[in-house]
């Protein structure tokens, strides 16, 4: 093997360690991705549940509030 084989050769081995240290930072990128939308759709269910319960105590706290002006004023 020449000296421009062997610089080849170095090249090849120096893009295959790139590539494997992307095909890394891709593969962690995609498992934060998914832990991301997860939390993001555990918390949307949250948020929807305490607005539902935030309503059900406004509406009977409604009866509550004295002289207040009928919804057409």
């Amino acid at each position: 093997m020449n000296s421009t084989e062997m610089e080849g050769q170095e090249q090849i081995i120096a893009l295959e360690t790139k590539l494997s240290y992307l095909e890394d930072f891709v593969q962690k990128l995609q498992d934060v991705t998914v832990e991301h939308t997860e939390e993001l759709e555990r918390l949307r269910a949250e948020n929807r549940l305490m607005a539902r319960k935030i309503r059900e105590l406004s509406d009977l706290l409604e009866g509550d509030v004295p002289n207040r002006k009928p919804p057409h004023y």
